[in-house]
């Protein structure tokens, strides 16, 4: 099983938690002869479908972690959500047993090359963005991790189309969530980007200190041939360039980067503009680039430094920025009534994010925000939401929170649920206004998850034009 470190046997293998990281990483290890049981805590009821995709063969226990399912065991796998202080894994790390998770299990079992990306924000958009540019160059890449798509499970798809003479990948690009990166031991991609850094997950971390460390996991066991590419413009990300093994490459948006003498990619006279060892030269205008934003520039610029260094071709590059999209849910077009613009950004669930997301706008902002406390300071909103923000539509466990720091800068107005926030704000919005779902919370207080949230106010915006048009209709009977 361990390609990366072969002297190690491993023969019986319990994982911990059965999500879509937990599925993928049974279905690997099987496939590959191992003896794998599979714990969660929820009960067996509540997780039907997910059961139903265990391969046969895979022992199961519901309800919890008993302590015999981690007796004789060679490695334990825990999914992301699974908070690392439970007492059976630390149980298991005192008596010298490995405690890994899904983004470490899937590097050990290949051979092929990883580009990683981490940050706080852009994570998904740059991972898609690279993954893009290489497959559109004719690199073939599997995209996964933390965007959705399992890493082992790809991997043991690939080893099937390997099999039947289809084409064969040859990158891995995933993106890794700091939850990942704490259970990394030997993870070292040939590529690693950190994008920005900003307070998150503070429900979950002691400290900021605490969370940068897991960040740095990304690059730690890298070497002098891999490279590191960083943020030049965030002071955070900068101090991590001092610890880094490889070669820190940059990306600005401005010509720092070019006049410090640095590699990377950068804007000189609106263009986004490389200098990576003897190559250098134009990629493309800014405003040729289809995903808007100053957070997105800097996405592209990470995605296109990346691709770069992957060996795809600058015009490859250009097209694919061109062309791309973007991501349903981050700064995500709905749909225009009455003038009135409205974006969901549903995957804000943090204070930076949000901050982007208004920087993205200058008409005046009706905001819907709130939701599941992850303990950051929201009071660092103050400067964008008095600059920007004419009202504030709160929900969520944070709502009242949110008020108390920022009811100062905006008129404050609640909600029960997301209908009752976009029908308020509809109403407090005239032509020229943006209705923005910004939350800088997590969504597990009233929805499944930021998916979920995002499009139940893709549905509330739908509704508004039947609700005008009842309105209507009842004013005119009632005269």
């Amino acid at each position: 099983m361990n390609v990366k470190n072969p002297e190690k046997t491993c023969k019986r293998v319990t994982i911990v938690g059965l999500g879509r990281s937990g599925i993928g990483a049974a279905r690997l290890l099987a496939d590959q002869g191992l003896q794998v049981t599979v714990t969660d805590c929820r009960k067996a009821e509540d997780i039907k479908n997910e059961l139903d995709l265990l391969p046969d063969g895979i022992s199961f226990v519901a309800g919890g972690h008993p302590a015999s399912v981690f007796e004789g065991v060679d490695m334990v796998v825990v999914s992301p959500g699974v908070p690392l202080h439970i007492d059976p894994l630390k149980i298991c790390r005192t008596k010298g047993i490995a405690v890994i998770g899904e983004l470490e299990l899937a590097y050990r079992s290949t051979d092929l090359p990883f580009m990683a990306i981490t940050g706080t924000n852009g994570k998904s958009t740059v991972t898609s963005l690279a993954g893009e540019m290489l497959n559109a160059s004719g690199i073939s890449a599997f995209v996964g991790g933390n965007i959705g798509n399992s890493l082992c499970e790809g991997l043991t798809e690939i080893k099937q189309e390997e099999k039947h003479g289809s084409q064969s990948t040859k990158w891995i690009v995933a993106e890794v969530s700091s939850f990942q990166l704490e259970t990394t031991e030997l993870f070292s991609p040939r590529l690693a980007a950190v994008l920005n850094i900003s307070p998150d997950h503070l429900d979950r971390y002691s400290s900021m200190d605490e969370y940068i460390s897991a960040k740095t996991n990304i690059f730690k066991q890298q070497n002098k041939h891999d490279y590191l590419v960083l943020n030049a413009d965030d002071p955070a990300v900068v101090s991590l360039a001092g610890l880094a093994p490889g070669e820190v490459v940059w990306f600005s948006s401005n010509s720092k980067v070019e006049a410090e003498g640095k590699k990377g990619v950068f804007l000189r006279d609106d263009e986004l503009c490389f200098h990576l060892d003897s190559r250098q030269g134009k990629i493309i205008h800014q405003e040729s680039i289809r995903i808007k934003g100053s957070h997105n520039l800097e996405n592209a610029m990470a995605a296109a430094c990346l691709a770069l260094l992957a060996g795809v071709a600058p015009g490859v590059v250009a097209g694919v920025l061109r062309d791309f999209p973007g991501l349903e849910h981050r700064v995500e077009f709905v749909g225009s009534l009455g003038g009135v613009t409205y974006i969901n950004d549903s995957k804000a669930t943090n204070i930076g994010a949000t901050e982007k997301s208004l920087q993205s706008f200058s008409e005046p902002v009706i905001l819907i925000a709130g939701g599941f406390d992850k303990k950051t300071d929201f009071s660092l909103l103050l400067p964008e939401v008095s600059k920007r923000v004419k009202t504030l539509i709160l929900i969520g466990e944070t709502a009242e929170k949110l008020a108390a720091v920022l009811g100062s800068a905006s008129p404050v107005i609640f909600a029960d649920d997301m209908d009752d926030a976009v029908q308020k704000a509809d109403l407090a919005a005239v032509k020229g206004d943006i209705v923005l779902l910004s939350p800088a919370c997590a969504s597990f207080d009233m929805f499944a998850d930021f998916e979920d949230r995002g499009r139940k106010f893709k549905e509330a915006v739908r509704r508004l034009p039947q609700k005008k048009k009842m309105f209507i209709k009842a004013r005119e009977v009632a005269i």
